[in-house]
């Protein structure tokens, strides 16, 4: 991937268009979490420092377009990130009708793009107005890279320079190490509900990867496909077939595909049901198997010792219940204490991280969701796509 480094540009006197992903959570105007907007702070500060004027564009919610409601204003996240940066951030409401003239060292901040018709569509007239407002366009928001928007593309088409800001530009290095150039062995973790969800990310990181783990609902799956009995628990049936496929691929190149040799269950699926820690020949009717065994997961720990590379998404259990956190704990901490490279990404297993208190041990945590998803599947995400056509035009 060649892309421009926002680190790599002269800004002084220059206007700077950020878009960032502070999409927080937002209640009656109170912000109940500001990860998102501290996590965009590095790019802001590294502007002004350079003696540039910023402007910050992002999404919030899911408005309707060109419908604006109370809750979808973004003025909460211009006073918290004023708060932060110690600065006002003004807020251009009518930044469409007459182009704002910021002096060096100001930051100010459009309403929420959302709200803007053809912002989804990835509309080229929205790209060139947003593009209009600066000399620099920048992307710092990875959790929005694999959609095509007129804030996350057309803009980039339509700039001057378009870069990768600090925080996607460490994203996309530190997936492009784990994936495409990675120590081996390459180890993935891909747990959740449903193999559907995840079927076309399992069958290509089954192509790349030297060893396969899953977990969850997908487990239970491949499980199901190996001709154990599972009970209640969660799984897909109709896609036995697919695992299976996934297995003999793995196989067939000496991978590994290990499975549980024994899981916790419970009768019902609450956080005060029994826990019952059993054989995988042993699971009865009425199991629901919520978690991997003491066994199983001393099994992918030592396992995991030996990796060079490990990717991680989706935890091996219902962590969020104490009695069925035991195989996602060892797993947090087998990754934490291995001496591999490892990245995370994805809200459940950004979760278990922080419960189990290894965020300052893995290597790289992502702030992408299905951005990270759609990395490891291999598919090209539209806005880095989009810088990087930046960077062809302006190499020429």
């Amino acid at each position: 991937m060649l892309f421009h480094k926002l680190t790599n540009q002269n800004l002084s006197n220059k206007t700077v268009l950020i878009r960032a992903d502070m999409n927080v959570p937002l209640k009656d105007g109170i912000i109940g979490d500001d990860t998102r907007i501290r996590a965009s702070l590095d790019s802001i500060r590294f502007c002004l420092n350079q003696g540039a004027a910023v402007i910050v564009m992002t999404h919030l919610g899911r408005p309707v377009e060109g419908e604006p409601k109370p809750e979808d204003s973004v003025a909460p996240i211009a006073a918290r990130l004023g708060e932060l940066l110690a600065q006002p951030v003004t807020l251009l409401e009518n930044w469409h009708d007459q182009k704002p003239v910021l002096a060096a060292g100001t930051v100010a901040m459009l309403p929420n793009v959302r709200l803007n018709k053809g912002e989804k569509k990835n509309n080229a007239e929205l790209g060139a107005a947003y593009a209009a407002l600066c000399d620099v366009y920048v992307n710092d928001a990875f959790g929005t890279a694999h959609r095509a928007e007129a804030s996350t593309a057309a803009v980039a088409e339509a700039a001057p320079l378009a870069c990768a800001g600090i925080l996607l530009a460490a994203e996309l290095e530190a997936l492009g190490a784990a994936l495409q150039n990675p120590k081996r062995p390459l180890a993935a973790i891909v747990a959740g509900s449903k193999v559907s969800t995840k079927l076309t990310i399992l069958e290509s990181l089954a192509d790349k990867v030297d060893m396969l783990i899953v977990g969850g609902g997908i487990a239970n799956t491949f499980l199901l496909a190996q001709g154990y009995a599972i009970g209640a628990s969660l799984a897909e049936a109709d896609l036995t077939d697919e695992a299976q496929r996934i297995m003999d691929k793995m196989a067939a190149k000496g991978g590994q595909v290990p499975l549980p040799v024994d899981v916790v269950c419970a009768k019902s699926f609450a956080a005060d049901a029994p826990a019952t820690l059993k054989n995988i020949k042993d699971v009865a009717a009425d199991d629901m198997i919520l978690d991997i065994g003491l066994v199983s997961a001393e099994n992918l720990a030592k396992l995991l010792q030996g990796a060079g590379t490990v990717v991680w998404n989706g935890p091996v259990g219902v962590f969020e219940f104490d009695a069925f956190a035991n195989g996602t704990r060892v797993l947090a901490n087998a990754i934490a204490d291995s001496g591999a490279f490892s990245i995370a990404g994805g809200g459940d297993t950004l979760a278990a991280i922080a419960k189990f208190g290894v965020s300052e041990r893995i290597g790289y945590i992502s702030t992408g969701g299905g951005a990270f998803l759609e990395f490891l599947e291999g598919k090209t995400l539209p806005a880095v796509a989009a810088l990087e056509a930046c960077y062809r035009k302006t190499a020429q």
